[in-house]
């Protein structure tokens, strides 16, 4: 299956009326039970069948009113889930409420749920979810394996920031991860640096990877060898962020800058500096409230999480057979830090 990348925007069909189950059924020659089975994502039907459903369905531009399933269902109201890592990071308290604002536009409730970096709890608010009404769902998802989720077809679910592992042909909205984490690196690379320290989350997660490859891209680009011994992976804390940087920053060959791919990370350099001499450059992946009241201010990598949230929220309400990837673009915001010349 091939996955879609794309952008805000559809194609306008010269038919102003919408296509019907009914149409659709006389289109690919079976009955109306048969369509209604497909689109419902029931089993019990035959491979052929169901890929000539499909085909008038993407052939018409058919596509199921969710008002009237809700109502088939006894619903009054759409019920949207969000499943996410840690609504303590600011990163998720943003996302939540920009999934609330654009949801409410649907007249849709959005619950919430946060598996504090524990697979088995993702896994138990999902089903828990799922097994009360909630249908629709928007997952920020952990490094661990989502096959299982195959196992719940009426179950509509859109990932946020990350590429689920074992369902890579699903629904992502992402960040242009590569590109910001090259972005980053170059920006210190042009500022004289040559020895700059990686700053990593679980880098079995598709965002970190992607992010980090970016800097691993960019000092590639620039004749620069990469050390591993200036990369820290598998960090989440800021506490555990701030030993690190302080334990390579007394290298005998340390580092003049940072690249840290997350927000918790940047704050754990930011920690550590506090009780250091040295002032080395450094540049945080995601932007925090506070990040411009430092001096000197921190360099981010920033993106719009609103455009995040619509877009997660457009592909649930507008499911297509075929998986869909939305990249959201990113921008770099010099605020200071990520200026400062080797020392």
């Amino acid at each position: 299956m091939t996955v879609r990348e794309r952008t805000e925007e559809s194609s306008p069909r010269a038919n102003t009326r919408k296509p019907t189950m009914a149409d659709v059924a006389r289109h690919a020659g079976v009955s109306l039970k048969t369509v209604s089975r497909v689109v419902n994502q029931e089993p019990h039907v035959r491979a052929s069948l169901r890929q000539r459903v499909q085909t008038s369905i993407s052939t018409l531009g058919y596509r199921r009113n969710e008002a009237a399933a809700r109502l088939a269902r006894g619903a009054t109201m759409l019920t949207l889930g969000l499943v996410m890592e840690n609504i303590s990071n600011e990163f998720y308290s943003r996302l939540a409420a920009a999934v609330e604002a654009a949801s409410a536009e649907h007249e849709a409730l959005v619950v919430f749920g946060s598996y504090e970096e524990s697979p088995d709890k993702e896994r138990m608010l999902i089903e828990s979810m799922y097994t009360r009404g909630v249908d629709s769902l928007i997952v920020v998802p952990s490094a661990a394996d989502h096959a299982w989720l195959a196992g719940h077809a009426s179950l509509t679910t859109v990932f946020v920031d990350r590429v689920p592992l074992g369902l890579e042909a699903a629904d992502v909205v992402m960040l242009d991860d590569v590109r910001g984490g090259r972005a980053a690196t170059e920006h210190l690379l042009a500022g004289g640096h040559r020895r700059i320290g990686l700053i990593s989350d679980d880098d079995g997660v598709s965002s970190v990877h992607d992010r980090a490859t970016g800097y691993r891209q960019a000092l590639r680009a620039a004749g620069v060898r990469a050390d591993d011994a200036l990369v820290v992976r598998g960090v989440f804390d800021p506490w555990r962020v701030s030993y690190e940087v302080g334990r390579l920053l007394d290298l005998a060959d340390p580092p003049t800058a940072f690249f840290a791919t997350n927000n918790r990370a940047a704050i754990g350099i930011l920690h550590a500096l506090r009780e250091r001499p040295e002032r080395p450059a450094y540049v945080g992946f995601d932007d925090f409230a506070l990040a411009g009241v430092f001096n000197p201010g921190v360099t981010v990598v920033r993106y719009d999480v609103t455009h995040l949230a619509r877009s997660a929220v457009d592909l649930l309400l507008h499911p297509s057979q075929e998986p869909r990837r939305v990249k959201v673009p990113v921008e770099l915001v010099a605020r200071g830090s990520g200026e400062l010349p080797p020392s």
